[in-house]
């Protein structure tokens, strides 16, 4: 496990945060700009110490302020890539990922140079220096020099928030693809929540310099601290399934969720037994009191209420449990009354099949 618990104050900033998470995985800190997430991961890679706290992955303590100990950040085995790329502008690309080598220090190897070129596509830009690139191609050059070091955890602070919008799609498959092939655990900071979205496992929701939510990805999704960061509008559940299969001709993809649960949508290519995360928003999820008949929405989930909480604006929060899996609505004061809607009672949840997003994922 990675075992974050620490404190730090400077002037009217404070941070108190704690979460454990698993080694394996992306584990993302999400929360709105200003909130200790750079601030975190400073302390964690050892460029910052905090006035108390411990940290430890594995059974390897790296921070104990009540023991003394702080492993200085040369020693903790941790690569770092940040917003800005900062390669060195000197030397070539190549050069820049043989220092990442040259700091591995005799940890085995886990991933190489030749293999990261062919990951990260940098055969055509190896002998190019810096400035010759564009955003996203140096930031791919930063995260091939990082692994190449051979680091036991990888830390990532907001690597594409300096790119526009097409430079920032060109490196997030480059991301996904890093998360497919290694088992290096990451912690991958962001305000963008579609980032974490598409990379996470793990999800730590900071607000104000404190922990509001935390677990994997699929629960902290649900917790309603999300809101009041990204808006009612982008909460939802985050399901993990695995196609059944794919119909070539309506480009519709049958996706196992839940125990018995099945979802149809839109997907590029997709295989049978492949994993795929699909996210649900509240504010596409209708319910009904009974079976779907005679309507256009393709996808009927069977479920129980679990909750209904108030919102703002005589809106209620529905929790369903899909017996495996769970979804949330946003439905009316009024909707509640007209269908009888309480905690326990049974309900369709429906989704149209062109609303719901999905991206690929890989097994545990």
């Amino acid at each position: 496990m990675i075992h974050v618990d620490v404190a730090l104050r400077r002037g009217a900033f404070q941070l108190d945060a704690r979460f454990e998470a698993p080694e394996a995985g992306v584990v993302a800190l999400f929360g709105r700009s200003g909130c200790g997430k750079t601030t975190l991961v400073n302390i964690i890679g050892g460029l910052l110490r905090p006035d108390r706290g411990r940290i430890a992955i594995g059974d390897e303590v790296l921070l104990d302020t009540a023991a003394g100990r702080c492993v200085p950040a040369e020693g903790r085995g941790i690569g770092y890539v940040f917003q800005d790329a900062r390669l060195f502008p000197h030397l070539t690309v190549a050069a820049n990922m043989r220092y990442g080598l040259a700091r591995a220090r005799g940890r085995s190897q886990a991933i190489g140079f030749d293999e990261l070129v062919t990951l990260l596509a940098l055969e055509p830009l190896l002998e190019r220096r810096p400035w010759s690139l564009s955003g996203g191609e140096r930031q791919r050059v930063a995260l091939a020099r990082a692994l190449l070091a051979q680091p036991r955890l990888l830390l990532l602070d907001e690597p594409l928030a300096s790119l526009d919008a097409a430079r920032r799609e060109e490196v997030l498959p480059y991301l996904e693809a890093l998360r497919l092939r290694l088992r290096l655990p990451m912690i991958y900071v962001s305000h963008a929540f579609d980032e974490v979205l598409r990379l996470a496992t793990h999800l730590v929701v900071l607000d104000a310099g404190r922990v509001a939510a935390a677990g994997p990805l699929s629960d902290a999704s649900l917790d309603p601290a999300l809101t009041s960061i990204v808006g009612p509008t982008a909460v939802g559940a985050v399901l993990d399934g695995h196609v059944l299969a794919r119909d070539p001709d309506t480009g519709l993809t049958r996706v196992r969720v839940a125990r018995e649960g099945e979802l149809r949508v839109h997907t590029a290519s997709a295989r049978a037994g492949e994993r795929l995360r699909v996210q649900v928003l509240a504010r596409d999820v209708i319910l009904s009191d009974r079976p779907p008949e005679g309507l256009s929405v393709r996808n009927a989930l069977r479920g129980r209420i679990v909750t209904i909480d108030p919102l703002p604006d005589d809106v209620r929060r529905a929790l369903i449990d899909l017996d495996g899996a769970r979804v949330v609505a946003h439905i009316t004061r009024d909707a509640v009354a007209a269908l009888s809607l309480r905690p326990g009672a049974e309900v369709w949840a429906l989704v149209k099949a062109v609303s719901l997003r999905s991206h690929a994922f890989p097994a545990e």
